[in-house]
């Protein structure tokens, strides 16, 4: 098999996975977006509800690609047996990194008068997409691995 067509297929496989990802980053996101924090929150900060979940479609999305790519990438080097664990791992990893690039800098370049305890209430709804979209990426990645010729999936 080329470079190409194996690129090729991990990023068609990425797209699959990526896709399991974001419809669970998105379920857990229409949750909580239910609950009556996120209603506060969303006030708090002028939220439009449509527009919200569109944005966290996308966002899903594109982390769900993101982070099914790299556990193809580097299934083998991942401290861990476990598909799922892979996945929440990276996605834990994807969170830190979308903390620190969407919470942290502009809340350092900027001068805003939120109450801190909304910055904890976004960590927490992060937490729990990001949660949900690893655990989706490591199970659809497990049911792939033990999907072979001898034993279809169920």
């Amino acid at each position: 098999m080329t470079t190409t067509t194996h690129s090729r297929g991990i990023w068609t496989r990425a797209l699959g996975l990526g896709l399991g990802g974001a419809a669970g980053f998105w379920v857990t996101n229409f949750a909580i977006s239910l609950t009556p924090i996120a209603a506060e929150y969303r006030a708090a900060l002028g939220i439009s509800y449509l527009p919200m979940l569109a944005e966290a479609l996308l966002a899903g999305l594109i982390i769900g690609i993101g982070v099914s790519a790299c556990l193809l990438r580097f299934n083998g080097t991942i401290p861990t047996r476990s598909p799922i664990l892979k996945a929440v791992l990276l996605s834990l990893i994807a969170l830190t990194v979308a903390t620190i690039l969407v919470e942290t800098a502009p809340r350092l370049l900027t001068t805003t008068n939120t109450d801190p305890r909304y910055v904890l209430i976004a960590a927490a709804f992060n937490t729990l997409r990001f949660l949900a979209l690893g655990l989706a990426i490591g199970y659809l990645h497990r049911r792939t691995q033990n999907a072979g010729p001898e034993r279809p999936p169920t």
